[in-house]
């Protein structure tokens, strides 16, 4: 994916140091971390077998919300599956092909599905 954009200073709006303990940086291009419901999800499942040395992941996109909920998201699709997966950046991976299984139970959870690729 490349390397990560570096900072410089512009980007910190001119502020280089503080000596105010309890001084907290806010970046106005990060995006607010929303709650919405279940059913104003709107997510995708798919098969991905990109970079993996020929493993299929059943990827799921599209999840907005908390890393926590993305997380506990995560761990309760792996666990009805029985297999190993990892969730990061928006994006939920289980490993295998589980498309028609995770398809069944994110709307069992009320979410907006659509199967997406091939």
């Amino acid at each position: 994916m490349g390397n990560p954009k570096k900072k410089i200073i512009n980007d910190f709006g001119g502020i280089m140091y503080s000596t105010d303990p309890s001084f907290v940086y806010e970046d106005e291009n990060a995006t607010p971390e929303v709650n919405l419901s279940n059913a104003q999800q709107d997510l995708r499942v798919m098969l991905d077998r990109k970079n993996r040395g020929g493993k299929a992941v059943t990827l799921i996109t599209g999840f907005r919300g908390t890393d926590v909920q993305l997380t506990d998201l995560a761990k309760m699709l792996k666990t009805k599956c029985g297999v190993g997966g990892a969730a990061k950046d928006g994006e939920i991976l289980i490993q295998g092909d589980f498309r028609e299984k995770i398809f069944l139970l994110l709307q069992k959870e009320g979410f907006k599905v659509k199967k997406s690729g091939g």
